[in-house]
């Protein structure tokens, strides 16, 4: 009988998400969670293969698994359901979930369960999905699986003072450089009567933010991510947020990654009207040259980006923005280059994600001529991340002087966490009262560092 368990998880915010439906599901299930180093019975390996680099940590987790010889090993996630020949694994005991319908029925064999319907768990068709209890998956590890079931919401997210929320799943946009619609590929979303439960269940046990999350959250409520018109207005969105907003106890709301076209006049009012959603908006630029943007399939212009940043600014108090942008793609030239910068540099964005762009086999971009040496995508990289330094300490700057709250993520070796607007807070206690992890503090905001705003507690 399988008593312990261990989970390994690579890449976003839905893969840990659904790594903590997992760890849900196990413990309901009579296992015990415990490192990898304590060699449970099962490994549950989480994958993530959005690039090369990756797939190849996934594959070391999975060896790893391996040598800690479980009973059994559980590979789900995204590399599995993509079709690019990266995973070739060994063993009976090792499980490779394609799709994710098919986790829960995995699960339900290896813990022997009767039925893969608990109470907490909804059938999303009426189809009969009862397996036999002494159903061998050793004996039959390539047996077809059939499961209409999703794991169940989560009622805490453990380790973590932000818990993240998952409302919506998949994506087909085909940006050419992206292989998620491949892994993910039915866009679907999550009833809001659900979301809302799941979220006073995450506040009950005690987390005071929630991250809203998904694989392309401005697709909220529709079965396609692709809209004729750019700046079609969505409501489900900020609908779903005006509801959020009113849970009791959620003293924070933060929004995961958008599209420029995903923020509309209704989402920014909403977010404006209420106080417990952050002022922070994580937008994708990738490149600032209209040229690129249409070989990578962004739906949107370098301009078109400048005016959802103008409408932000006209709504929200001096908002902080954070973006990811890719340099060194295929055909970019050294004028593309400058017009992403300047871009870059104009916004002022408060924190960028800069990565050098490799090829992802299964992509249109991967195919694609005019290749960028490698040493120039490195040089592109280190101009970008030295403007991202300078601005993220100009951001910071305005605010000195004046009060942030701050959710304390760790006391060790001092008290830190973020503030509103996402920067990071180094909190020194002017007194004996020292706040401990997942406190929601005042501050006061009194000297700007290279790696955050060193601020001063403000007693009550």
């Amino acid at each position: 009988m399988m008593k312990e368990f261990a989970i390994l998880t690579l890449g976003c915010k839905v893969n840990q998400y659904e790594s903590q439906q997992v760890r849900q599901w196990l413990e309901r299930h009579g296992l015990t969670q415990v490192d990898i180093a304590a060699s449970p019975d099962v490994v549950v390996v989480n994958t993530c293969c959005v690039t090369h680099t990756a797939s190849a940590k996934s594959r070391h987790l999975i060896a790893q698994a391996q040598r800690h010889h479980p009973d059994a090993i559980i590979v789900c996630g995204c590399l599995p359901a993509v079709d690019t020949d990266e995973l070739e694994i060994a063993g009976e005991n090792v499980h490779v979930v394609k799709d994710r319908t098919d986790l829960t029925t995995t699960l339900n064999l290896l813990a022997g369960v009767k039925s893969t319907t608990p109470e907490s768990e909804t059938p999303r068709h009426p189809r009969d999905t009862r397996i036999k209890a002494d159903f061998d998956l050793k004996v039959k590890p390539k047996q077809d699986l059939d499961s209409s079931v999703e794991l169940a919401p989560l009622t805490c997210f453990p380790g973590r003072t932000r818990a993240f929320l998952k409302i919506q799943d998949g994506c087909d946009s085909f940006c050419s450089y992206c292989i998620i619609p491949l892994a993910r590929p039915r866009v679907h979303s999550r009833g809001a009567a659900e979301i809302l439960a799941e979220a006073e269940a995450l506040i009950a046990a005690g987390h005071k933010e929630i991250v809203i999350t998904g694989v392309h959250i401005g697709a909220y409520g529709h079965a396609s991510v692709r809209r004729r018109d750019a700046n079609s207005e969505n409501a489900h969105l900020p609908a779903l947020l005006a509801d959020l907003a009113q849970v009791p106890g959620l003293a924070r709301i933060r929004l995961s990654s958008l599209d420029p076209a995903d923020v509309t006049t209704d989402l920014l009012d909403v977010c404006a009207a209420n106080r417990n959603i952050m002022p922070h908006l994580h937008l994708s630029l990738q490149s600032g040259s209209d040229a690129v943007l249409r070989r990578m399939g962004r739906p949107y212009t370098a301009d078109e980006f400048r005016a959802k940043v103008e409408l932000i600014r006209s709504r929200l108090d001096r908002p902080a923005l954070t973006t990811d942008i890719i340099v060194g793609f295929p055909g970019e030239t050294d004028a593309d280059f400058e017009q992403t910068f300047a871009l870059a540099r104009d916004v002022g964005f408060a924190k960028t994600h800069v990565f050098a762009f490799s090829p992802r086999k299964g992509t249109a971009a991967a195919r694609m001529a005019d290749k960028v040496p490698s040493q120039v995508a490195k040089e592109r990289s280190r101009t970008l991340r030295a403007l991202d330094q300078q601005l993220q300490i100009r951001f910071r700057a305005q605010f000195l002087g004046e009060t942030a709250q701050v959710l304390i993520e760790t006391t060790d070796p001092a008290a830190s966490g973020r503030a509103e607007r996402y920067f990071p807070v180094h909190v020194a206690s002017n007194g004996p009262l020292k706040p401990d992890k997942n406190d929601l503090v005042t501050v006061t905001l009194i000297e700007n560092t290279p790696t955050g705003v060193l601020g001063e507690l403000v007693t009550q």
